[in-house]
């Protein structure tokens, strides 16, 4: 090819070393560059409730990169959904949430604690022999999680006017049902709401409203117990009124969810129901006075 080829292949042998550290901190600065484009520059908060089958796990991102996760679904399939809504460069997450220690709400955490370091996991303290739930404590213990019991009142604060706050339990409940038992939270950014019931059954639901029925209005509910007929009931529904409500449940489940009388609740309020089994995950976001569906 030439003398000038030569020279340049012998200047490449000679310097090769220099070369790789300049190829480097080519990818670095291109590594970095991509972290910022991905950061919300128009103070978006994001909120998906992944397409994880049979289950419940939904993402949190505030508009400052702060995280949260609310339930896990069954095993390693939340990996995969929280790959698609996560940066790639990302591997901590600030705040995991345990509704209640059903497989098909935390049998993935697991999984979640092993490869994302995690800062606080709440659950509401049930006292279970479940294998699942063992695991989960023991990587909470083995990863030096803070475990926190989740209780009324808490605020979980994740961005300036971004928090969680905890409805339920309002108290130590070690032996109760788990469902019974699920947390139900609230996430708040500016004019904007949703609402996370686990699998709260209607007897909570009624509790709940005699509280303050008037936090229960929101914007947007994560329909409980994946559409069952043990949640939903009609006098919540009307205290939460809801534009938008998002079924988390598997095609075709064994269960039937979500059950008809739900469907019908939901169309009765005038709720714009979506559900992973058809749509896949179900991304949102809000700017503080709206939400809208990406």
């Amino acid at each position: 090819m030439g003398a000038w080829y030569d020279e340049i292949l012998m200047e490449f042998r000679e310097n090769k070393g220099s070369i790789y550290a300049i190829l480097v901190l080519l990818f670095v600065t291109i590594g970095i560059w991509y972290a910022v484009l991905l950061e919300n520059p128009n103070r978006e908060l994001t909120v998906a409730f992944l397409d994880i089958g049979q289950g419940d796990a939904i993402y949190i991102e505030a508009p400052n990169g702060n995280q949260a996760l609310i339930d896990g679904g069954n095993g390693k399939t939340v990996l995969a959904a929280l790959g698609e809504v996560m940066p790639l460069y990302d591997r901590s997450i600030d705040v995991v949430i345990g509704t209640h220690p059903d497989q098909d709400h935390i049998g993935g955490l697991p999984f979640v604690l092993e490869k994302y370091e995690v800062g606080t996991f709440f659950d509401p303290g049930v006292q279970k022999k479940l294998g699942s739930y063992d695991a989960l404590l023991s990587a909470v213990r083995e990863k030096h999680v803070t475990y926190v019991h989740a209780r009324r009142g808490q605020k979980i604060i994740l961005d300036d006017g971004v928090f969680l706050t905890i409805l339920f339990p309002d108290r130590n409940l070690p032996f109760v049902e788990t469902n019974t038992a699920s947390i139900v939270a609230k996430l708040s950014y500016g004019k904007t709401s949703f609402l996370f019931t686990g699998d709260s059954p209607k007897n909570i639901e009624h509790y709940l409203i005699t509280l303050d029925a008037a936090a229960l209005d929101t914007d947007v509910l994560k329909v409980g117990h994946h559409g069952s007929h043990t949640s939903s009931g009609e006098k919540f529904l009307k205290a939460v009124s809801p534009t938008i409500a998002a079924i988390s449940a598997g095609k075709n489940n064994r269960y039937g969810h979500p059950h008809k009388e739900v469907l019908a609740g939901l169309a009765a309020i005038g709720a714009n129901v979506l559900k992973t089994y058809e749509r896949g995950t179900i991304v949102l976001f809000s700017d503080g006075s709206k939400i809208g569906l990406k």
